[in-house]
């Protein structure tokens, strides 16, 4: 239901711009109106590098710590909103996305999304954590050689003898393999 709504919003947000414009440009000037268009993109860009460089580094401490840094990156999300509506031309996706840099209000936005989602963990098969280190995705266990069990099962190596294939046909066991069944 909420994607049925963007392609009303594509419609009626630009329409809103305007008519904003007309009415700004038509109390202040259009000189002073251009300016304040540019004004607001250049504060929205120092805000955003600004929250944006502290958001990163709450992030990190969190990972570091163990936990999943999701009030970091909820906060990151609706920072990327700001950024997006500020840098758009108009003055009330400016003053939309300077709402978004206000601490209180990225805070009750995350609280209304959090009540009408579910979070479900899903576990990968074959998936091992540890397998990532200590220090994050930057670390990672050495593979084993190979040949050898990387896994809970049995690891068969094939040499090309062992099986034959076909550009136009579907792969057949060789009848003289060793591993073949019977």
């Amino acid at each position: 239901m909420p994607l049925a709504i963007l392609p009303l919003m594509l419609l009626i947000i630009p329409i809103v711009e305007i008519g904003a414009f007309i009415a700004i440009g038509g109390q202040i000037g259009i000189l002073p109106t251009l300016a304040g268009i540019l004004i607001t993109a250049i504060i929205g860009t120092y805000f955003l590098r600004k929250q944006g460089l502290g958001l990163l580094a709450e992030a990190q401490a969190e990972t570091q710590a163990g936990r999943i840094p999701a009030k970091a990156l909820g906060d990151g999300v609706l920072l990327l909103v700001a950024g997006i509506l500020l840098l758009t031309p108009g003055f009330v996706t400016d003053v939309i996305g300077f709402l978004l840099f206000v601490p209180p209000v990225r805070a009750a936005i995350r609280k209304f999304v959090a009540a009408r989602v579910t979070v479900v963990a899903a576990q990968q098969a074959g998936f091992d954590p540890s397998a990532f280190g200590q220090g994050g995705f930057g670390e990672s266990r050495p593979r084993p050689p190979h040949g050898q069990n990387m896994g809970d099962g049995p690891v068969i190596d094939l040499d090309a003898d062992d099986y034959d294939v076909a550009d136009d046909k579907p792969s057949k066991p060789n009848p003289n393999s060793p591993w073949r069944d019977g």
